[in-house]
């Protein structure tokens, strides 16, 4: 009893000083908030419910975070106490987890009513009463605001400038994409909004000079029943060079500025004279070519500011400038004409990148890999990009059925980018993005100890180009891929005849033809409460080629140099969706297809084309490779990697994601999908594809943290399975096994998955 009474003594303790007014200054109040009265008979109701919403924003300071009238952040604010540390854990206390008390001394009632009265009045409720008072109770101190509305007055006509000037004449050509309608609500933010419209379209057809603030609006409320008349002309003052359109006369870049050193002071006499601008650079570092294709003005074109901005991004994402700087000057000598000048200061030419990665992944393979990176960003003086990189690295399995299995890789890239379309026909693009032509030469040696060795060449020459930030392409003309093994064991042998599956993995691969792909994205609009991402890919393997050579027996395929090749259509989408709840909680969906048709010289896809599921960024309640095809499972005690591919893939997924404290995020998720065969194959029954295919689908949930450090976000999950598609039909759900007490159900269920990065 005497226990009952203590912790009920102790709890009172706490909720008093979770009140948050123990320590308030003698004389002051704790500010717990503001009470918004709106009256007003000469307005809707929904007219008052609209107004008051946008009132309650704007009302300072905010209060105190509180739960069920407690507030801790106060309670632990006190808590910490003095604090003269800038670190450890008193500081973290009293200003990460505490908050500091909002006290009534803060509030400036007269100031309030001022942006509440202009606001209003801003919305079209002309003649607004505001009225202040506060009430005290204890230590608590509210403030009050009583809006008194007058009627709310509406658009009746919107006058243009109708002088003669030509300036003039061309705003009233604006009006059919007026942001403001006749028959709507007075609004100065759409009034502002029109004017910067106005200003931003003038800015296209050559008024350099003119700016928004050159517009006046004159507002007439005399016209009808609380209506009013809107109009726009040009303010008096405007100069008159703001009134005239300019044109371009010279362009002169400094392709090696000196940022350092004055503008004067730069040396002019090293020009090269081109048809639209000179190069001023006494070292000749670029070619003419880097700036007819990033430049979109030239000599006699009229002013546009979307050229302005182009242009200055295409100079930034070129990559070859620590710097870009532009001005335009007046030409004195002619009018309405101006000179274009770029400065622009050169990145280093060469740089080396060291790196060193710890990696680890589903299979419980840990292990490290070094990086040696060179690159040389202006080989050929055009801004081209050669880079060149080695790796090695060493993966293991400390524990498990792979243990002593390990991974070694080693090998190189040479890649090299050209800042254009190298290609037989002129291609431009109008885009603030410079496009791009890649040349690229790839191998990696891989061997895997006790098993076998595989040799991978690559070469692809294709384009890469942005519509804008939203959208890009990548087209590969060509794309080869070159596989071959060797140093097979006798023991991979032996599993390959108890899983013949196994011996694609050493088939020797020659694989040509275009690849394509499409990427949208909105996701860099964090604001936004729906963003999307979405990519499309299309990969086609010796269409033409098996065509050519008559390839239409998979059982006597055609070969080059020996080797048969691979013929298929494989097409692939990802699809993604998240919706901001706010307060950095996030429900984040993901739905891939895809589908690989081999035909002509091939009955099946190449091993390294095929569809995979399960592991750490797909369903990851199961491991890497695990499920399907299908209902298919395999009996065999395969000593290695579950190694189960398909033609056809669906998977989908959904995790709501919410901050817990700080850097540390949690997750909820459920993922589901499988992979089938295009075609039967007697050693895996159940894994064709037909028309019972969702029925056969793998599910999983789990929880996870997510630790994001902004530069590096480390991934832990928890996943178990909830419906297992190789299991008799009927018992394929497993929820009711579910028994996270029992040890022999965890080991066999319960997966955790460490990862770098968000799974989608």
């Amino acid at each position: 009893m005497r226990t009952k009474y203590c912790i009920i003594f102790f709890t009172i303790l706490l909720l008093s000083g979770c009140s948050g007014t123990k320590n308030i200054p003698e004389g002051d109040l704790l500010y717990t908030g503001h009470q918004l009265k709106i009256n007003g008979e000469k307005t809707t109701k929904s007219e008052r419910k609209k107004i008051e919403k946008s009132l309650n924003e704007l009302v300072r300071p905010k209060t105190n975070r509180s739960i069920l009238g407690m507030r801790p952040g106060i309670f632990f604010y006190n808590l910490a106490g003095e604090v003269t540390k800038e670190k450890g854990f008193r500081h973290w206390l009293k200003y990460k987890l505490g908050e500091k008390p909002v006290l009534f001394s803060e509030v400036d009632l007269a100031y309030n009513k001022k942006i509440l009265q202009n606001h209003a009045e801003n919305k079209g409720f002309f003649n607004v009463k505001v009225a202040t008072d506060s009430t005290r109770r204890g230590k608590k101190g509210k403030a009050t605001y009583t809006v008194s509305l007058n009627y709310q007055y509406f658009l009746k006509n919107i006058v243009y400038p109708k002088d003669s000037l030509e300036i003039s004449k061309e705003m009233t050509r604006f009006h059919k994409r007026s942001l403001l309608t006749v028959g709507e609500a007075y609004d100065l933010d759409k009034i502002k909004s029109e004017r910067a419209r106005i200003d931003s379209k003038l800015k296209e057809l050559g008024y350099y000079y003119f700016n928004e603030n050159y517009i006046l609006t004159k507002v007439d409320s005399t016209v009808g029943n609380h209506e009013v008349t809107l109009l726009l002309e040009l303010k008096e003052n405007t100069p008159e060079k703001a009134k005239k359109p300019f044109k371009i006369h010279d362009i002169l870049v400094y392709s090696n500025f000196k940022i350092e050193e004055d503008t004067l002071n730069q040396k002019t006499n090293y020009a090269i004279k081109e048809e639209n601008f000179t190069i001023i650079d006494e070292d000749s570092l670029f070619k003419p070519v880097v700036f007819e294709n990033t430049l979109n003005f030239k000599k006699g074109d009229l002013y546009n500011r979307t050229h302005h901005n182009l242009s200055l991004n295409r100079l930034i994402t070129l990559g070859a400038f620590k710097f870009v700087k532009n001005q335009f000057k007046e030409k004195d000598t002619i009018g309405n004409y101006l000179d274009a000048y770029y400065y622009l200061t050169p990145l280093p030419k060469k740089s080396i990148r060291f790196e060193a990665l710890a990696k680890s992944n589903s299979a419980n393979y840990s292990g490290t890999e070094i990086n040696v990176n060179w690159s040389n960003r202006n080989t050929f003086r055009g801004a081209e990009i050669l880079a060149i990189s080695v790796f090695g690295g060493l993966e293991v399995q400390v524990s498990g059925q792979n243990n002593g299995f390990n991974v070694y890789r080693f090998g190189g890239e040479t890649s090299l980018t050209w800042p254009r379309f190298i290609a037989p026909f002129k291609a431009h693009t109008a885009s603030g993005f410079v496009p791009r032509t890649k040349a690229l030469i790839n191998y990696e040696y891989q061997f895997r100890s006790q098993l076998y060795s595989l040799q991978t060449f690559k070469s692809s020459f294709g384009y890469q180009w942005k519509e804008n930030v939203r959208k890009e392409h990548n087209l590969n003309v060509f794309d080869i891929t070159y596989t071959t093994s060797n140093g097979v064991t006798d023991l991979y042998r032996e599993q390959i005849e108890a899983n013949p599956s196994l011996e694609k993995v050493i088939r020797k691969q020659l694989i040509f033809g275009p690849t394509y792909s499409y990427t949208y994205t909105n996701t860099m609009l964090s604001q936004k409460k729906h963003t999307f991402y979405f990519k499309g890919a299309a990969d086609l393997s010796a269409n033409a080629t098996g065509l050519i050579m008559g390839a239409n027996d998979p059982n006597n395929p055609k070969s080059i140099l020996g080797v048969p090749f691979s013929q298929f259509a494989k097409f692939e989408v990802d699809f993604r969706h998240y919706l901001n709840l706010g307060n950095e909680t996030k429900l984040a969906s993901r739905i891939i297809m895809g589908v690989g048709v081999p035909y002509g010289n091939s009955n099946e896809l190449p091993f390294i084309k095929q569809f995979f599921i399960g592991g750490t960024s797909s369903i990851r309640a199961f491991r890497a490779r695990s499920i399907g095809p299908g209902t298919f499972l395999d009996t065999t005690n395969n000593t290695f990697l579950p190694d189960q591919s398909g033609d056809v893939k669906l998977e989908f997924n959904t995790e709501l994601r919410a901050k817990i404290y700080n850097f540390i995020k949690g997750a909820v998720f459920l993922d589901g999908g499988n992979i089938w065969l295009i075609h039967e194959d007697t050693n895996k029954p159940g894994a064709k594809f037909t028309k019972d295919f969702m029925s056969q689908l793998a599910i999983g949930t789990g929880v996870g943290l997510r630790f994001d450090f902004n530069f590096l976000v480390l991934r832990t999950d928890f996943a178990f399975p909830l419906r297992k598609p190789y299991l008799p039909k009927g018992e394929e759900w497993v929820i009711d096994d579910i028994n996270f007490g029992d040890g022999n159900w965890r080991k066999e269920n319960l997966i955790f998955n460490l990862a770098i990065g968000y799974p989608f």
